[in-house]
């Protein structure tokens, strides 16, 4: 049987993609700053002239990696979002379940050395907080189409509480590196269901955790 010669936009697209695969693997063993292109096009199979015919450095490999990374993320809120029908507490432990998919992520050590990067590169820097900045808009869309179904407001802007949540989940996630074995899953569960039990006034059993299984899809 014949097999079809691939085209030459589709040979660029599976070069990329491999690429962009070493490159995943390689800033997640050794980190951004210590993976050198070398690194990239020999875990890939290819050379540096491959490299280079598609991409202009590494910074633009993982800025890719983020995008993706992001959009993932803000696929599963506006699943959370779109859950016709819910009831509030229903809504609130798949807020929950996001949180835990955030902190579940292996990518987040990457957003912190982009993070990082990009308080020294101001162009860099624009991309990230361009990522950040939908994530919480997407997340405070979510918040707002709640509070408005509620008798009573939480006398806090739906933005500020996005930002306070992201930000607990990146902090969990921190501590869960340095420390995993003080800040495990468990701890991780506790602290999101007690935190989001507070915030929109519901009931929570300390020991119970979120009624659904930490790093579980909505």
């Amino acid at each position: 049987m014949k097999h079809e010669r691939m085209t030459r936009a589709r040979r660029k697209e599976q070069t990329r993609e491999r690429l962009f695969d070493a490159a995943r693997q390689m800033f997640l063993e050794k980190g951004v700053a210590a993976t050198s292109v070398e690194n990239i096009t020999a875990t890939a199979g290819y050379t540096r002239g491959a490299f280079y015919s598609n991409f202009q450095c590494k910074q633009e490999l993982l800025a890719e990696l983020l995008r993706r990374d992001d959009e993932k993320a803000r696929a599963a809120l506006r699943a959370v979002i779109e859950a016709e029908g819910a009831s509030h507490e229903a809504k609130v432990r798949a807020l929950a379940c996001y949180g835990s998919h955030l902190l579940q992520s292996d990518v987040f050590p990457l957003w912190m050395e982009a993070g990082l990067h990009a308080c020294r590169d101001s162009e860099f820097r624009e991309y990230v907080n361009g990522l950040q900045q939908h994530k919480l808009e997407t997340m405070a869309a979510c918040i707002r189409s709640w509070m408005q179904c509620e008798e009573h407001g939480l006398g806090v802007r739906p933005e500020r509480l996005a930002l306070g949540l992201l930000s607990l989940c990146d902090g969990l996630q921190l501590h869960r590196i340095s420390n995993p074995d003080e800040v495990n899953d468990r701890v991780v569960q506790e602290t999101l269901a007690g935190f989001l039990s507070c915030l929109f006034r519901l009931p929570h059993d300390a020991d119970a955790g979120p009624s659904v299984p930490f790093g579980g899809r909505v």
